[in-house]
Formats: C-alpha cells, sequence, structure tokens
C-alpha cells in the first residue's frame, strides 16, 4: 500500500492543483524495521562476549565484530519485518508498524533487509574472522529461513527463536579468539535459556494479540499454566549455567554473589507462576524481572574480581 500525499488547495496565487505526489519515506520508520530496541539489547550482549575474551588489546576487530552484527541484526529484523506484514496488520501490538501501515512499501523493507545482510557477512569475515562470519550467517538463516515461518506452525519455534538471539554473545566471544571455547559457550547457554521464560512471558502477555495472529506460542499450544511451568524449569537450569563462569576463570566472586541474588529473585518469582492462580500481573512481571536479571547479570560480570 502506498500512501498519496492530499491535493494542493486552491490559493489566490492560482488555480486549484490536483497533483500528488509520494512523500518521502522517514528515516525513522526505515529504523524502525530493524527493531532497534531488540538490536541494542544484541550489540549489549556482543559486546559483553567481546570484552569478556580480552577486548580491549584488539579494539578494531571489536568494532567490526559490532559493526557487522548490527548490519546483521538490522538486516534480519528487516527481513522478518516483511514477511510478517501481513500478520503484524492482525495484531494490536504491530500494526502501526511502517509495513502494515502503509508508511514503507515492501519492495523498500526487502531491500534494505537483503542489503544489511549483505553487507554484514563481508564485514565479519574480513574484519574479525570466518567462524564469527559463520555464526552470523547461522544466526540470519536460522532466524529468517527457519524462525520466522514456523510461528505460524509450532510452537517449537521458541527454541529455534532462541538460537539467534543467543549467538551474540559467542560471536564477541569468537571475534577476538577465533576459538570455540567453554566460556563463549557458556555465555550463548545464558542467552539462550534467559530467552525462554522472557519470551514465554511476551506469550501470555499478548495472548489475544498471538491468537488474531495465528502464532503458535506455548500458551496458545498448551496452556496457561504449562506454559508457566516451563518458564520455572528454564530458569531453573539458568541460575546454575550463569555460575559456571566462576570455575571458568571468567568472572570472580563478586559476580557469584551478585549472580546469586539475581537468580534467587528470577528463579523465586517464576516459581510462583507454578500456582494454580498466580494472577493477572504475573506474566508482566516475570518479562520486566527478566530484563532486569539480564542487565544486572552482565553488569555483575565487570566485576572481575
Amino acid at each position: 500500500m502506498t500512501l498519496v500525499s492530499p491535493p494542493v488547495a486552491a490559493t489566490s496565487d492560482g488555480p486549484l492543483s490536483m497533483t500528488a505526489s509520494l512523500p518521502p519515506v522517514a528515516l525513522r520508520d526505515l529504523v524502525a524495521l530493524t527493531k532497534p530496541r531488540l538490536a541494542s539489547l544484541v550489540l549489549f550482549t556482543t559486546a559483553g562476549g567481546a570484552w569478556l575474551a580480552g577486548a580491549s588489546l584488539t579494539w578494531p576487530v571489536t568494532l567490526y565484530a559490532l559493526l557487522g552484527t548490527t548490519l546483521a541484526v538490522a538486516g534480519a529484523h528487516s527481513l522478518n519485518c516483511y514477511m510478517e506484514r501481513d500478520l503484524d496488520a492482525l495484531m494490536h501490538r504491530t500494526r502501526n508498524r511502517p509495513l502494515p501501515a502503509g508508511r514503507v512499501a515492501p519492495k523498500l523493507a526487502l531491500a534494505q533487509g537483503l542489503g544489511f545482510a549483505a553487507l554484514a557477512l563481508p564485514i565479519l569475515a574480513l574484519g574479525t574472522n570466518l567462524l564469527t562470519a559463520a555464526l552470523g550467517l547461522l544466526a540470519l538463516v536460522s532466524y529468517v529461513v527457519v524462525y520466522t515461518p514456523m510461528k505460524t506452525r509450532s510452537a517449537w519455534a521458541l527454541g529455534v527463536g532462541a538460537l539467534p538471539g543467543a549467538l551474540p554473545p559467542l560471536m564477541g566471544w569468537t571475534a577476538v579468539t577465533n576459538r570455540l571455547e567453554a566460556p563463549g559457550l557458556v555465555l550463548f547457554a545464558i542467552l539462550f535459556l534467559w530467552q525462554l521464560p522472557h519470551s514465554i512471558a511476551i506469550g501470555l502477555m499478548l495472548k489475544a494479540d498471538y491468537d488474531r495472529a495465528g502464532m503458535k506460542t506455548v500458551p496458545q499450544v498448551m496452556g496457561d499454566r504449562h506454559a508457566r511451568g516451563q518458564a520455572a524449569l528454564y530458569t531453573l537450569l539458568l541460575v546454575p549455567v550463569t555460575l559456571l563462569l566462576v570455575p571458568l576463570r571468567v568472572a570472580g566472586t563478586t559476580y557469584a554473589v551478585l549472580a546469586s541474588i539475581l537468580g534467587a529473585a528470577f528463579l523465586g518469582w517464576s516459581l510462583l507462576g507454578l500456582r494454580s492462580d498466580p494472577g493477572p500481573g504475573w506474566a508482566r512481571r516475570e518479562f520486566l524481572l527478566s530484563l532486569i536479571y539480564l542487565t544486572g547479570l552482565f553488569g555483575a560480570l565487570s566485576f572481575r574480581s
């Protein structure tokens, strides 16, 4: 759908002009296609992985990693918006996005997505290493080709979608080290497990919207109580995994204490979801607490002692 400007009104200087022109595409709408809030989280975790691997010694490589990851995420999100534009039009949360609202032509969104993706991989390959570029390609393909169409077919999309979301900190690590090592894999596992209760909370909060679009989330397919049980289980697995960074000598005692406190709070609230009726606000608080938890966890990693 293309927006057309209204006719120019008649003035004393001349006759009524019925000439219509296409309005310019607003930069903010092109940026919105990249989902900047999600992109900022990806960059935060990528930078965290690089810093833990010793980014202070390889700043040029780290900057290339962040640039390549930024473009990869922007491309993936733009392509996701292009592919889901009809579904977005059905949901209250997304119907005012640039594509369903008609402010950006689908072909432009497609071109932006493909262009960013095409730039991202060479930058990662030449600026960092082939391993990091391969992980970037895996993230792009799994998100766009597998996860996006799978969302309307199976609740297993939850786990599939967590894969590309968990790769950025590992990419930050491999950009610096050019190796798949235990600390980088633990960072990947932390992000993978964290996304599961976080996404389940979103699914519970927006259940009616997802119903309208035919999304197969865990609450839709298995019910709310089962979904809350899964959130508690994944959080229970997450907390001990975060502590593995201590014996791997990536983090120290201060991190262990802070991670334990944060983990106890997050797990405690998640376990409250096992009650038959945790109340209407449980999912929203689970969502907000998951964000606080992840931010605090990566903040705690800044303490090396």
